[in-house]
């Protein structure tokens, strides 16, 4: 079995040891000083580039912090990590493949090699079969068993398979034919099928089924439910589910068995991670909605944040930059947590996809060479659009003991503008960074005339540290840039720690206990032979189902 090579552990790096020494000297600097020191500060930690603005200025640093953070990324091998993904090797060591979500979004005429083939003619076949398959539903060329259009669309997966295509559905709405209806499905749970389908007309309905290998537990019990209730509206001809499903999957023979043309068939690769997989076949709801333009459109976001990660300078480099700063409020502040915080409605479920894509590759707790790491990796992801949560959560950010670094992400332009709706929604955003980073002192509270007894109540400590990244307005270029970025803000944080972000063997060993449990719930006689409480439990739900 083939091992990485031997590397120096990252706590050992010397950059990793100046930082901790550097990081108690910033400790207690307050950013009210940095500021009043620096009159240039807010210009010389931003950056403008991709046609993203970030504002880092309000984050515990100097430029010494700075100039060692860098540094530990070039000790941590980033820049030859990054060759190494782009160029096809095969990065993800426990399952032995390449790392190539950057091929889904490569122009025509571009090269990306895996094991010698260049994938990238490819990626554009299925593209190319995409588009064609999005005009004739759009147009209502494509007619449902009865000779009905297509008027709703439910795409059926978990995990990557769900959470992109939702999240970009919401977040490019506005984008979106509203003549069609789209839903999604995930969860095992009945309800999210029956609630799915409770107002769609089978004549009129196509599901989208999302999987790889189509063996899906949860994808799969839904499919068939699916595929179950279509046929009980459609006097259960079996030839009616070749004209209402279809398959975003590699396995032909199990597609077929289901009763879906493999000429409707759309598939994937072995080095596309499903948190990586929304801008691939798996995004056929999104092109469905939003049209082939946009979705190429998307993908050009996509790509121009891909290669301004790979060639820009760390200095000026985005997601180097939001990663690193990652590791620094994370390894040598203890921060747990992670806020994103999007004022646009449309980024909804921004976050809940970040947490996938953060949490699932970062989620680590053994190096690449399978030793225990002995530093904290994967911060939780979390967050809810602005104005919201400022009236929920944002108390523990401003007041609370925990220190809770966020992004705060804007947009100068509206998609929906409205009186002066979109002007309060920017001033919060200023408002409630400048007022983490600043807080509110006791004589500043006491100068307003609050009784002695309540100045406590009423200081902010400011000190919190956030980012401020804004864009011209939220597009699909846009979404692509900023999925992306995060994306390699990921690949960033991994390297330093030195961990294989994309596996996620965490999330196999419930999947077979579950499977094991579900025969034996559904066979009350089977002997049980786990611990007391899992034998407990499930003896009395086989008694009270």
């Amino acid at each position: 079995m083939a091992t990485a090579v031997k590397v120096q552990s990252a706590t050992q790096r010397a950059a990793w040891k100046a930082l901790e020494t550097h990081s108690e000297q910033v400790r207690n600097v307050s950013l009210r000083s940095m500021f009043s020191g620096d009159p240039q500060r807010a210009a010389r930690f931003s950056i403008e580039a991709a046609g993203l603005f970030l504002d880092y200025s309000k984050n515990r640093i100097t430029s010494e912090t700075r100039d060692l953070l860098l540094q530990l990324a070039q000790e941590s091998g980033l820049r030859e990590r990054i060759d190494a993904m782009f160029h096809g090797d095969k990065i993800n060591i426990t399952e032995k493949r390449a790392v190539l979500h950057v091929a889904l979004r490569a122009p025509k005429g571009e090269a990306i090699f895996v094991d010698g083939k260049d994938v990238v003619p490819d990626v554009h076949a299925v593209l190319d079969k995409m588009s064609a398959f999005s005009a004739r539903i759009r147009s209502g060329d494509w007619k449902g068993h009865t000779g009905k259009r297509i008027r709703n669309v439910v795409n059926i997966g978990i995990g990557g398979s769900d959470l992109g295509p939702v999240m970009a559905y919401e977040a490019l709405k506005f984008y979106s034919d509203r003549s069609l209806v789209f839903r999604f499905v995930s969860n095992v749970d009945g309800t999210d099928f029956a609630e799915a389908v409770i107002d769609l007309d089978p004549s009129e309905t196509l599901f989208i089924v999302s999987s790889k290998t189509f063996t899906t537990l949860e994808t799969m019990t839904n499919a068939h439910s699916a595929r179950d209730w279509s046929l009980a509206g459609l006097k259960g001809d079996e030839t009616a589910v070749a004209k209402h499903f279809v398959a975003v999957s590699t396995n032909a023979a199990e597609v077929t068995k289901f009763g879906i043309d493999t000429a409707n068939m759309f598939g994937f690769w072995d080095w596309v991670g499903g948190r990586y997989s929304m801008d691939s076949a798996i995004g056929l709801s999104t092109m469905l909605a939003i049209g082939p333009e946009n979705f190429r459109s998307l993908l050009d976001g996509f790509h121009q944040m891909d290669e301004h990660f790979r060639t820009a300078p760390f200095e000026s480099n985005l997601p180097v930059i939001l990663g690193l700063l990652t590791v620094w409020y994370t390894n040598f502040f203890d921060a747990q947590t992670m806020a994103v915080l999007p004022y646009e409605q449309y980024l909804k479920r921004f976050p809940a996809y970040l947490q996938q894509l953060t949490m699932e590759s970062n989620g680590k707790h053994v190096t690449l060479e399978g030793e225990r790491v002995n530093y904290d990796t994967g911060p939780i992801y979390w967050g809810e659009p602005g104005t919201n949560g400022q009236h929920s959560f944002y108390q523990l950010i401003h007041q609370g003991t925990r220190l809770i670094p966020c992004d705060f992400i804007g947009f100068e332009k509206s998609l929906n503008p409205l009186g002066r709706h979109h002007d309060m929604l920017l001033a919060n955003v200023f408002a409630q960074a400048e007022a983490l980073a600043f807080g509110k002192t006791a004589e500043q509270v006491k100068a307003e005339g609050t009784p002695d007894w309540l100045v406590p109540h009423r200081v902010f400590e400011g000190n919190r540290p956030s980012n401020v990244l804004m864009a011209e307005r939220l597009t699909p270029e846009v979404l692509g840039k900023l999925v992306a970025l995060y994306e390699h803000s990921v690949f960033t944080q991994g390297t330093i720690w030195q961990i294989d972000s994309f596996d996620q063997w965490g999330v196999e060993l419930g999947k077979v206990l579950a499977q094991h449990i579900i025969g034996e719930i559904e066979s009350p006689t089977a002997a049980l032979q786990h611990d007391p409480s899992t034998n407990n439990l499930i003896g009395r739900y086989r008694k009270l189902k």
